[in-house]
């Protein structure tokens, strides 16, 4: 009887341990960054990932109105800064109100998988380890056809913001898959593994922008990794409108909303009155 009350116990509190928890809402009350939340588990990637999204200010207010859409990698950390920066960006700068997307996890523990979504292939890496080419895939055919069948969202103005490994990510994915955004903007990327691919001119040429931004307090190997991609681009043809950005005193992820307000300068052809 013993045993079998203990077994039940064990079940019971199996049971407790991996039901998932309520997930998060929204918040309604800070109107910078007020717009829609979802879950979404990718067939790509088989990993979970909470979707949130800001929509612009006036978004109601002009329902025939189409928006730029900013996908955020590090949703869990960069959304509620850079989205909510972002209107900032708009009323200071003059530059166009966002849609913007915050992909996250849900947490900083193993539900978080970063460290594969953003990999990209490498001898060094089994492809169990090296999840880029399905995260693109989660992005492009799974990700991308919700936001523009939810949203009024301008396919043709989709934008990725990544930083650290995030920002590998970002300069891999526009080295693979040039066309898939509009824009590219990686901070402090990690360049490993694989630094050698992003000095080959990629197959595919689109129209599209490529900035790289990069702390002078960077950690001294990505800093180096950045000076080097720069150096080796800065005379040469290449298929995107490029641009390299340094930000004095930036440190590897304090300085986010420096590089996201230069790439989406940028992006947008801001210039001062």
């Amino acid at each position: 009887m013993r045993t079998g009350l203990l077994l039940i116990g064990a079940v019971s509190l199996a049971a407790c341990t991996t039901t998932p928890p309520p997930a998060p809402q929204q918040v309604a009350s800070l109107p910078a960054i007020t717009g829609d939340y979802f879950q979404m588990r990718s067939a790509a990637t088989g990993h979970n990932y909470h979707i949130h999204v800001r929509l612009p200010v006036d978004y109601a207010k002009e329902p025939d109105r189409n928006y730029p859409v900013v996908y955020l990698l590090d949703g869990d950390t960069l959304f509620p800064i850079l989205g909510g920066n972002h209107l900032f960006l708009h009323y200071d700068d003059g530059l166009p109100d966002a849609i913007v997307v915050g992909i996250a996890y849900g947490g900083f523990g193993p539900v978080n998988k970063r460290s594969i979504d953003f990999n990209a292939p490498d001898a060094s890496l089994t492809e169990a380890q090296a999840g880029a080419p399905r995260f693109q895939r989660f992005l492009a055919d799974e990700l991308f056809p919700q936001i523009e069948r939810r949203y009024r969202s301008d396919s043709a103005r989709r934008i990725i913001f990544g930083q650290s490994r995030g920002g590998g990510f970002v300069l891999w994915s526009a080295f693979t898959r040039p066309d898939l955004f509009w824009g590219h903007i990686a901070s402090n990327a990690a360049f490993e593994p694989g630094a050698e691919r992003y000095l080959a001119m990629p197959t595919a040429r689109a129209d599209t922008h490529l900035i790289l931004s990069s702390g002078t307090r960077d950690r001294a190997d990505l800093r180096a990794q950045a000076l080097r991609w720069a150096a080796h681009w800065r005379n040469r043809d290449k298929p995107w409108r490029w641009r390299f950005v340094e930000i004095e005193g930036g440190t590897h992820a304090a300085n986010s909303t420096d590089a996201y307000r230069a790439g989406m300068r940028t992006i947008f052809g801001w210039k001062p009155d």
